[in-house]
């Protein structure tokens, strides 16, 4: 959310039920159709920077950078270190859970490392066994990145210093692979940089993306009042940008994910209404992250105040009908039901 609310535009994006590496690449160009995006800069951690990279490698025209954050360059090891993987599409959902927590350092944490944990162990539970089963075969099936036609200056390798589920052979063939491109180090995060360190990781990405030209345009933000705090979406342009158009330096994008602040609409009004498609129409940077999901709210602080109070009074009507009794229930209901609503009309 605090790049969102500097002018930048990112769209989260989870790794949709696919169970190849072609079928990845297919899904997401898709997915990148129906919005009408057509230039991106990827950022990608673990099996997210792998599929950005193979992205990258057999779309060569979309893509503008690259960050890779622990990540790696080939399947192989993890093949090998997974012999029952043929069989994964009909391991019980519980295993495929059990083996995926086992990949995440158990011990204590430092406290930011360890609500990024908690985060991440949560999400883990809420994915169904066949969303398991496809981000453990795409992370296993035989797949390597081959030369890109990006240079190296437009990539960023941003690695955390303390650990990670990631071998360290892993990474260093990744920095061998592209020796010009950037290297920002993180002195600590674990696995879940973006969630432990987000102050630390969104400063890299806006150095990186100043870096290959494209800078924040903070009057695309309305709302924002000059303390800094609160804001709303930004209104987009009414230009679309071409397939094969290069794009303007300017154009910037807004984060959809933050702890610290609330991503709100702006105002509605009778002259213009924004729908979803024009909100991710001028997308410029994808976030692919394992495992977890990022909402955005479209609700304003008063609808959701106005939700809360409706079900709160609705809990206490069905409990207070328990408790009345047949014959005078209906008239002490109806009695208390208006007398409840007019307090808060």
């Amino acid at each position: 959310m605090s790049l969102s609310m500097k002018g930048y535009r990112v769209i989260s994006v989870d790794i949709p039920r696919v169970w190849n590496h072609h079928e990845w690449i297919q899904a997401f160009e898709k997915f990148l159709d129906v919005i009408d995006v057509h230039h991106i800069h990827l950022y990608g951690t673990s099996l997210g920077g792998f599929l950005a990279q193979l992205f990258a490698q057999h779309r060569p025209r979309r893509v503008r950078s690259l960050i890779l954050s622990n990540t790696f360059l080939k399947t192989c090891s993890f093949a090998s270190a997974m012999p029952w993987a043929p069989v994964v599409s009909w391991t019980p959902s519980f295993l495929l859970k059990r083996y995926v927590l086992t990949g995440i350092r158990d011990g204590p944490h430092e406290p930011f490392i360890a609500d990024s944990v908690d985060f991440v162990v949560s999400q883990v539970e809420t994915l169904s066994r066949d969303d398991l089963a496809s981000r453990l075969t795409l992370n296993v099936d035989a797949a390597s990145v081959g030369s890109l036609l990006l240079s190296d200056s437009c990539i960023t390798i941003m690695d955390t210093n303390d650990y990670c589920a990631i071998p360290q052979q892993l990474k260093d063939q990744l920095s061998d692979r592209y020796p010009e491109a950037r290297c920002a180090h993180l002195k600590s995060g674990g696995d879940f940089p973006f969630l432990s360190r987000p102050d630390e990781v969104n400063l890299h990405l806006q150095l990186h993306l100043r870096r290959v030209g494209l800078e924040a345009q903070p009057d695309m933000v309305r709302g924002i009042p000059k303390d800094g705090a609160g804001g709303s979406h930004g209104e987009e342009k009414d230009g679309k940008e071409g397939p094969d158009d290069e794009p303007k330096d300017d154009e910037g994008s807004s984060e959809g994910q933050s702890k610290e602040n609330q991503l709100c609409p702006a105002p509605e009004s009778s002259a213009s209404h924004t729908s979803h498609d024009q909100l991710l129409s001028n997308a410029q940077l994808c976030l692919i992250a394992p495992g977890d999901t990022i909402h955005l709210c479209f609700f304003r602080k008063q609808h959701v105040i106005a939700i809360e109070i409706f079900l709160q009074y609705t809990l206490e009507i069905f409990l207070r009908l328990a408790s009345l009794s047949r014959e005078d229930g209906v008239h002490h209901f109806i009695f208390w039901a208006k007398t409840q609503m007019n307090g808060v009309k």
